[in-house]
C-alpha cells in the first residue's frame, strides 16, 4: 500500500488504494471487488492501518483495487479533459459527471483519479463513471474557452456532446481547438478572468441537461 502512493507504481502494477469506508462501500455498490481489503479490528489492527493511511484521521477500511476493473466507455454526454493536472479537479469533475450521467475522457498529463486526492474528491464516482482516453471521446466536441467563444446558452447542442476543457492556466492549444466542432464561452458578470475548470464543467453539463429536460 505504501508503494501504491506513487503514481508510477500504480501504473506499473495496475493497482490503487481506496481509503475510507465510504470509498470501499462505493466500490462494493458498483460491483467492483477488491484485490485485498483491510478493516480495522477485523482483518488488521487499527494501529497497522494508521501506519499506512494517508488521511488526517486514519481510515477504518482500506481496499486495494485493479485499475482495469474501473468502468470504461463513452456516454452521450462527456467531459474531455486536456492536461488538467490537479487530481482534485479531475476527481471533482468525475463526481460532477456522475451527477449528470456523463463519462470522462482523460488526456496524458491529467491528474490521476486513482491517487489519494483524486479518489477523495470523486466521492466514489471513480467506481461508477466510465472513462476513456482523450482521443476516444468521439461525438461532436465543444471546446470551452474563457473568452471569445459563442455564448454557451446560444450554442446549438445535440443529443450527444463532448465538452472539452483545458488546464486553467494553459487553456486549450490550437491543435485541440481545431479538432472541435464548436467553441463556447460561459457568460460571466463581473471581473473574473475565468472559472475554475471544475465549475466550468459543472455549468456545461447542467446547461446540456437543462435543455434535455421535458
Amino acid at each position: 500500500m505504501r508503494r501504491l502512493a506513487s503514481r508510477s507504481q500504480r501504473e506499473r502494477e495496475g493497482l490503487f488504494v481506496a481509503e475510507g469506508e465510504d470509498l470501499v462501500e462505493a466500490a462494493q455498490a458498483a460491483g467492483i471487488e477488491p484485490v485485498d481489503l483491510f478493516v480495522a479490528g477485523e482483518t488488521v489492527t487499527p494501529e497497522v492501518l494508521a501506519v499506512v493511511s494517508t488521511m488526517p484521521h486514519p481510515a477504518r477500511a482500506i481496499g486495494v483495487y485493479r485499475r482495469d476493473d474501473l468502468p470504461r466507455g463513452v456516454r452521450p454526454l462527456c467531459l474531455a479533459l486536456w492536461h488538467v493536472h490537479d487530481p482534485g479537479n479531475v476527481g471533482t469533475l468525475l463526481r460532477t459527471a456522475d451527477a449528470f450521467g456523463a463519462s470522462v475522457a482523460l488526456s496524458p498529463g491529467c491528474g490521476d483519479p486513482t491517487g489519494p486526492k483524486g479518489l477523495r474528491a470523486s466521492m466514489g464516482a471513480v467506481f461508477r463513471v466510465p472513462t476513456v482516453p482523450f482521443e476516444d471521446s468521439g461525438q461532436p466536441r465543444v471546446a470551452l474557452v474563457s473568452h471569445g467563444g459563442t455564448p454557451l446558452p446560444e450554442l446549438e447542442l445535440g443529443d450527444a456532446v463532448t465538452f472539452v476543457l483545458g488546464a486553467e492556466r494553459e487553456g486549450l492549444p490550437d491543435e485541440v481547438l481545431r479538432g472541435c466542432d464548436g467553441v463556447a464561452t460561459i457568460p460571466q458578470a463581473g471581473h473574473a478572468d475565468s472559472l475554475n475548470v471544475a465549475a466550468a464543467g459543472a455549468i456545461a453539463l447542467y446547461e446540456s441537461a437543462r435543455r434535455a429536460s421535458p
